[in-house]
């Protein structure tokens, strides 16, 4: 397309040179370049008006420290692999495969939240972007009996985007839920090849969230609170290799006997821990601020109250994370409102 426009510009100028005076010539010449910076996919003045690809992969650490720092609460050990990994892979300016990063643990713990806000930052539109495709495995990959189907289109789509946008981000969520084998469509694109099919994948970010895993992660945790450790001392090393192995051999991970373990192409296997209350606190009070509420400690200690904590004697940790916050909130709207009016 670009040659396409460049030679039209190269021949039509000359042309009208003999054919009209110098101030015409000047005109049309100013307009074949402004018409060049229209039609050029990433030109300047296009991207003021739609969005472009953000062909530059090297990310704001600072600014992607400060989101994960003010809205992913007690999570300290994803944030730090994930901000150390992310890092690397955006200041290298010719990286050998595409970022690949598995999130494990029980629903409400931050997977989602994480994802999002890396997204955000690779193209700020986020899920909104034309760049960042979001799967479902129960929306997009429901049925058993159509898992070559599943590959070919998966396959597809992702060769498609990627040469529309080198940096695009996928992220597939459910992965406990996806059938065996369906994933291992996209191995081919994760792996250390410099191209397929003419197409290089290596700025590419892929991220898997699954809850599989979660019960390891979560015992690992009770056996550090058992012993008087502390949550903020358990390292990745404690974790990941038992999450490899445990989803490589459960057969409801999505990722059962998956050629991207064997060829060990998951660049981190990223453990959500289990929230305390002391997080979920953190969530509603972040959750009262986002709704433009004065934050209310009697109204953040009942919603905490009243969400369920196991093991069950002790409630030490949340069972849904902070997922049924914003729904536990909505139960006390007219207090929290009428505290809010009140304070002017």
């Amino acid at each position: 397309m670009k040659l396409l426009q460049a030679a039209v510009i190269f021949v039509l100028v000359p042309t009208l040179a003999q054919a009209f005076d110098p101030l015409t010539v000047s005109v049309v010449a100013g307009g074949a370049v402004m018409a060049w910076h229209l039609l050029s996919s990433d030109s300047w003045l296009k991207c003021r008006f739609q969005e472009c690809c953000n062909r530059n992969s090297t990310l704001n650490f600072t600014a992607l420290k400060a989101q994960l720092d003010n809205r992913l609460f007690g999570q300290h050990l994803a944030k730090d692999v994930v901000l150390k990994a992310v890092l690397g892979f955006s200041n290298n300016p010719s990286p050998k495969k595409p970022l690949m990063l598995s999130l494990h643990g029980w629903a409400g713990t931050g997977k989602n939240f994480l994802s999002q806000i890396l997204a955000e930052q690779v193209h700020p539109a986020g899920l909104r972007s034309k760049f960042v495709h979001l799967f479902l495995a129960t929306l997009h990959f429901p049925h058993h009996d159509q898992v070559k189907l599943y590959k070919e289109q998966l396959q597809n789509w992702i060769r498609g985007n990627v040469s529309a946008c080198p940096s695009s981000v996928f992220i597939f969520d459910e992965m406990d839920k996806m059938h065996p084998g369906v994933i291992d469509a996209i191995k081919p694109f994760l792996d250390y090849y410099e191209e397929v099919d003419g197409v290089s994948y290596r700025k590419a970010i892929f991220i898997f969230l699954s809850n599989a895993g979660g019960d390891l992660i979560n015992k690992a945790a009770l056996d550090f609170w058992a012993s008087g450790k502390r949550r903020e001392d358990i390292q990745l090393k404690d974790l990941e290799p038992l999450l490899s192995v445990g989803v490589f051999n459960n057969k409801n991970s999505g990722l059962w006997h998956s050629s991207i373990i064997d060829r060990n192409l998951i660049d981190y296997f990223v453990p959500f821990l289990p929230l305390e209350q002391r997080h979920v606190k953190m969530c509603v009070r972040a959750e009262m601020a986002a709704r433009g509420y004065a934050v209310d400690e009697k109204i953040v200690q009942e919603v905490a109250d009243e969400m369920t904590y196991f093991p069950k004697e002790e409630r030490i940790f949340s069972d849904k994370g902070c997922k049924t916050v914003q729904a536990k909130l909505d139960i006390h709207e007219d207090v929290v409102m009428g505290d809010t009016k009140a304070r002017g």
